[in-house]
């Protein structure tokens, strides 16, 4: 990426990536298969990619089918929802990261970070001004194979992102993104539902059927006129020399469970595909506590990869000097996201790691970072009084660790016996006096 500087507080006008796009609208025609074959081929052509066509569809089965756009918003909102902060070496958090970190354009960039692994690509264009502030490049507009952004979505050479230096984009010229597996899944089940809405248009109400004489045309006529004025359910007229038979598949599917098993088997593919399982969003008739842990430890996995890559992302070098020419202190730091305590499986970890700590030395950053403890600022004086502390327990104390009393000097041999047998029966049990010697009760 080229020099990026910024002036911060500078008030002069920007002229804008943003401006000189032609943008069109969604298309919105009618979408099936075959289209989506067709748009998956020019966006892996080799001379001339274009991801439009596979874009607007992408758009489409979004906006249209709320469980798709629901898991994607679940598996988002597992990232945006954790508590990133900015740090320097050794883990000491920077406070003027703070309100960077906890503004709604910052949340929305790591959304869009997010929504690459989706959609393939997502670019902004940062704007000059006092604050962090961006505009979203809409992705039919950037040619990521040749590394370009097009005026037209409809071109296919544009103007090189190197020299460009408030564009940011991030995404793999390699990769669709996951939509491109949920989109076969999301035409197919439009379609059940569909046939779902035929089947309940036919059979979700009652059919009225007449049987007349073929000869008696008056009496036809009357009885046309009165299914007329009784409704406008689904009426049939039929000769009674005629034979009639519906053979429509009520039979096999009485209740309609053949669309609604298409339904549920798309979307449960879908699931897998985004959130690598269906039992944390749906449960099955097969479901158990057993097998709904498991999963959720499955969706787990996935949202420490999305934390993982997010965190790299935004430690972008290209990224820290768009930050750093806005003012804020980027020089020698990084981002990370707070790792949330699982209890039950530190706990487990706790009595593994204290076996390993009575058999070689374990470091004490090792605690520290495995355990989510902040390091006080002054351990280096902590640790030292605290091994201080260690050594004085381990040294032996002077007398078997008292002075034990002794006996008055005036006693006869009976009384001394008894006294003996007592220290022997109560053991010996020391009291602190004021002077700070150790003395017997």
């Amino acid at each position: 990426m080229a020099e990026v500087n910024i002036k911060r507080g500078s008030k002069k006008p920007q002229k804008t990536v943003i401006q000189d796009l032609t943008l069109v609208a969604p298309d919105r025609n009618r979408k099936d298969v075959g289209k989506l074959k067709t748009a998956v081929e020019r966006a892996e052509s080799i001379h001339m990619p274009s991801r439009t066509a596979l874009y607007d569809l992408y758009h489409d089965v979004v906006s249209l089918d709320g469980h798709l756009s629901g898991i994607l918003q679940k598996r988002t909102g597992a990232v945006a929802n954790k508590t990133l902060k900015f740090v320097k070496k050794g883990g000491k958090k920077v406070d003027a990261m703070d309100d960077l970190i906890g503004s709604l354009k910052f949340n929305r960039l790591v959304e869009l970070i997010m929504e690459q692994r989706y959609w393939g690509v997502s670019g902004v264009e940062f704007i000059v001004g006092q604050e962090f502030d961006f505009e979203e490049i809409p992705r039919k507009h950037i040619r990521i194979e040749k590394g370009q952004i097009v005026k037209s979505q409809y071109d296919f050479t544009g103007t090189p992102i190197d020299e460009l230096p408030f564009v940011w984009v991030v995404g793999n010229k390699y990769e669709l993104g996951r939509l491109l597996q949920c989109s076969m899944y999301a035409l197919y089940k439009r379609s059940g539902f569909g046939d779902f809405a035929q089947y309940v248009e036919i059979f979700g109400q009652p059919v009225r059927i007449i049987y007349y004489d073929a000869y008696d045309t008056r009496t036809k006529q009357e009885l046309r006129t009165l299914l007329d004025n009784t409704g406008s359910s689904l009426a049939m007229m039929i000769p009674k020399q005629a034979q009639f038979e519906m053979l429509d598949g009520k039979t096999s599917n009485a209740n309609g469970d053949l669309q609604t098993k298409l339904i549920r088997s798309c979307n449960d593919e879908m699931d897998i595909a985004i959130l690598g399982n269906t039992e944390t969003t749906s449960s099955s008739s097969s479901s158990g506590y057993a097998q709904a842990k498991e999963h959720g430890k499955q969706q787990l996995e996935i949202t420490k990869s999305d934390l993982k890559f997010v965190a790299n992302t935004l430690n972008d070098p290209a990224f820290l000097k768009i930050l750093a020419s806005y003012g804020y202190p980027v020089e020698g730091g990084a981002f990370e996201f707070e790792m949330d305590v699982d209890l039950d499986n530190l706990k487990k970890r706790l009595d593994i790691d204290t076996a390993v700590a009575g058999k070689v030395p374990v470091a004490d950053d090792y605690w520290y970072e495995t355990y989510g403890i902040p390091k006080p600022d002054n351990y280096d004086e902590l640790k030292a009084k605290q091994e201080e502390r260690r050594e004085v327990a381990a040294q032996p104390p002077a007398n078997g660790g008292c002075a034990a009393k002794q006996p008055p000097k005036k006693m006869d041999a009976k009384a001394k016996n008894l006294f003996d047998s007592f220290l022997d029966f109560f053991g010996l049990a020391p009291r602190q006096q004021s002077e700070g010697a150790l003395e017997w009760e």
